[in-house]
């Protein structure tokens, strides 16, 4: 699908470099515009759009945006930017990548995934059941996706399957045919002012939805319990443990490699029905939850179970997300990208649900400033799964604010409320001399963060 319109457009990403700024700016150059960008860093999303003859300028300048007629801004740049300062002195259209995402998909049937955690796995694990169809998706995720080896595939079909992000509020923007809330959590307080607004916008959101589509919304998040009752039109249905979920999770088994559940459904003006054994090789209450999601979908759309059932058993996952990266010592190590309080919580249930006996290791690395004072209290108690916590120096990711408390206490805290010994490392090189001095036997060792700690622990093998 070749774009006629906006033949002389000329759209500069400012921060194209980021997983949901790639992704987009992939999916509008296949789509004909005319795309460029520029960012701080060389990463592995710049070399993916360099391949598909993308310009990317390494360095934020107002040269950058000489030649522009529109600006798209990731969420992560400031008001300070020279790029978009001058995108302003030169009244050029500015818009957030929601918005921007809004408008690209504005067109097609969409299926919309959005909440605090478990997004990225969940667009991901819809993209694998469509696979299995002859329809053909347009994909817009967070994540590299590991079937296709991007964030962005451009299909042939009217349907898009896309991740929203609900950081900076621009997922507000994107118009849902069908939409996934996997749960509300409290995350980006920096943009929002309290709980309260956070919510009141989810509802905005649910509230969206055309009557010819549909919300699924996991009943066992209790801020997503607390929208329900403020949802005046009931088109949604409810997915999870919980007795009263429409789709609910039953019979779990969980073992090394893989997970089992059956799904028991009851919809108004439907007859009861269970899929029995629905396998899927994640671990994790939290990817079940978020297959769940995904089949809830399939099915209403009229996907068949079979299709469905293969689509999450041969789900070939995504990067990131509890990934093995190497075996040292008979030591297993694994890369993730939890960073929040609840994600590491999850992580690491699944990790002890699936390995009873081997010792746990959590190497962590605070992504945010703000993050880690906001959620100081939530962290230190998180790791109660792990038998030894690895604390790296915080991720900054750009922010100049204080810290505001000593960092030695904080690791005295985790101690104190994880009950875990806890090594406190500097850098990379630390970390591997720690491993190479301590690491025997049969143990699983996750690198947790969102920052350089998987390059780190990527890197680890060159430097033990």
């Amino acid at each position: 699908m070749k774009i006629e319109l906006a033949k002389t457009e000329i759209i500069h990403f400012v921060g194209i470099g980021g997983i949901g700024m790639s992704g987009l700016a992939l999916i509008m150059r296949r789509m004909g515009f005319n795309v460029q960008g520029s960012d701080v860093y060389i990463n592995k999303n710049v070399e993916r759009l360099k391949k598909d003859k993308i310009k990317v300028n390494i360095k934020h300048t107002k040269k950058n945006v000489i030649n522009a007629t529109i600006v798209v801004v990731s969420s992560a740049i400031k008001k300070n930017n020279p790029e978009l300062i001058e995108a302003k002195k030169k009244q050029l259209p500015i818009y957030k990548r929601g918005e921007m995402l809004a408008n690209i998909v504005s067109l097609t049937k969409n299926i919309v995934v959005t909440g605090s955690h478990g997004k990225t796995t969940t667009t991901s694990l819809l993209a694998a059941i469509f696979s299995k169809t002859k329809l053909d998706p347009t994909i817009i995720n967070g994540g590299v996706l590991n079937a296709i080896k991007s964030t962005a595939k451009l299909g042939k079909s009217d349907w898009c399957i896309l991740e929203a992000d609900e950081s900076d509020g621009s997922f507000i923007y994107v118009p849902p045919t069908y939409s996934i809330v996997t749960n509300i959590d409290r995350e980006h307080m920096d943009y929002y002012n309290s709980m309260n607004d956070l919510k009141n916008l989810f509802i905005k959101f649910i509230n969206k939805v055309p009557s010819f589509g549909k919300s699924f919304i996991c009943i066992d998040n209790k801020n997503n319990r607390d929208l329900l009752k403020k949802i005046k039109i009931k088109n949604f249905y409810t997915y999870g443990i919980n007795s009263n979920a429409q789709f609910r999770i039953k019979n779990i088994k969980q073992a090394k490699n893989f997970s089992e559940y059956d799904l028991a459904i009851n919809l108004p003006g439907k007859k009861d029905t269970v899929i029995k054994t629905i396998k899927i090789p994640l671990l994790g209450i939290h990817n079940i939850l978020n297959s769940t999601a995904a089949a809830a979908v399939g099915l209403t759309i009229g996907i068949s179970k079979k299709i469905i059932k293969n689509g999450l058993k041969e789900f070939k996952g995504v990067q990131r997300r509890f990934n093995k990266i190497f075996t040292y010592r008979e030591t297993n190590f694994y890369d993730d990208y939890a960073h929040h309080p609840t994600e590491i919580k999850e992580v690491l249930n699944g990790v002890r649900a699936a390995y009873k006996k081997e010792e746990v290791i959590c190497v962590f690395q605070p992504h945010r400033i703000s993050r880690l004072k906001d959620l100081k209290k939530e962290f230190s108690s998180s790791f109660k799964k792990a038998d030894i916590v690895i604390l790296c120096p915080v991720y900054a990711a750009g922010e100049k604010i204080k810290l505001g408390f000593d960092y030695n206490s904080f690791a005295k805290s985790i101690i104190r409320n994880s009950k875990v010994k806890l090594f406190m490392i500097q850098n990379q090189y630390e970390l591997a001399k720690l491993i190479k001095n301590t690491i025997y036997g049969k143990k699983i060792v996750v690198g947790m963060g969102a920052g350089s700690i998987s390059a780190w622990m990527r890197e680890l093998p060159s430097l033990i």
